[in-house]
């Protein structure tokens, strides 16, 4: 008997460039690059990277019609020590509100050089109960690679506004993630590179892992083509570790951007009780009062 295909629990969430390349006219659609670039230095524990917005990129050529997301500067808390800390739900909705995301448009989001910016502000707005929102497979990479046609300079929307229905279960602390180091019906799960997950790199300052967590790490769920792996490969990879839609899964990597990631294909293998540790190592390895561990 053949095995049966397992598709996306939720397809709307991601659209194809081809999708988007024919529907660049409707005006019911508002397309935005997340582009975020980090530069890792091993100068400060406590600044483990610099962060440089993707504007300049985008300014040289992006998908017609799409606006830029500052993610660190628009849609972080900048008063935080850390730097992509979610903001005050309120003052979030305002400010993606302010830039055009909201009813009765339908939000498409990319980025350049990695897709995890996109699923971090997917998750941002998603949080805030706004739906019609989707990622767009294989980002601007995809786009190129097709040939399709990009635009030069900035655009702007206007703004636009959608009822909230805050889910605060989503986004959790260092409390909570303590919490669950030793429940039963919790997986933690590391998305940062194997060699940060076993001790080997100290990026973050202590090096190691939160203790009893699991390693997938976000690369294995990204083609070369930036495009997500199938929905089977997928499974696959989730079934390895136990993980299935009974389980509670606490997702976290160094600041909050690749547990995006790994939470949004859990979603969309149906696995629904997800959290995502939003300051994640950059945090708890700078805490001196909370357990480590490492190979």
């Amino acid at each position: 008997m053949p095995k049966k295909e397992i598709k996306w629990k939720y397809p709307e969430s991601i659209v194809s460039c081809e999708w988007l390349s024919k529907r660049l006219s409707d005006k019911n659609i508002r397309i935005f690059d997340c582009t975020t670039y980090l530069h890792y230095t091993d100068k400060n524990p406590l600044k483990p990277y610099d962060v440089e917005s993707g504007i300049i990129n985008y300014k040289k050529g992006h998908i017609p019609n799409a606006a830029f997301l500052d993610i660190q500067g628009k849609l972080s808390d900048n008063n935080s020590d850390f730097k992509f800390t979610i903001p005050d739900y309120q003052i979030l909705m305002n400010r993606l509100q302010t830039l055009g995301i909201g009813d009765p448009f339908h939000i498409v989001l990319y980025s350049g050089n990695g897709i995890q910016w996109a699923t971090r502000v997917w998750w941002l707005i998603f949080v805030l109960g706004f739906k019609k929102v989707s990622i767009l497979n294989g980002g601007i990479k995809e786009w190129k690679r097709l040939g399709f046609e990009l635009e030069k300079g900035e655009k702007t929307y206007e703004p636009a506004k959608f009822i909230s229905f805050i889910d605060k279960t989503i986004f959790v602390n260092k409390e909570r993630t303590y919490e669950s180091i030793k429940k039963d019906n919790c997986i933690l799960l590391n998305a940062l590179t194997r060699d940060l997950h076993e001790g080997e790199n100290s990026r973050y300052g202590r090096p190691g892992r939160i203790p009893g967590s699991k390693n997938i790490p976000f690369l294995e769920l990204v083609e070369s083509t930036q495009k997500f792996i199938s929905p089977d490969k997928a499974q696959e990879i989730f079934k390895k570790e136990n993980i299935d839609t009974k389980t509670r899964v606490l997702n976290y990597c160094g600041g909050g951007i690749a547990a995006t990631l790994n939470a949004f294909i859990l979603r969309q293998l149906g696995i629904e009780k997800l959290e995502i540790y939003d300051n994640s190592m950059s945090e708890w390895a700078m805490d001196d009062t909370l357990p480590i561990e490492k190979n």
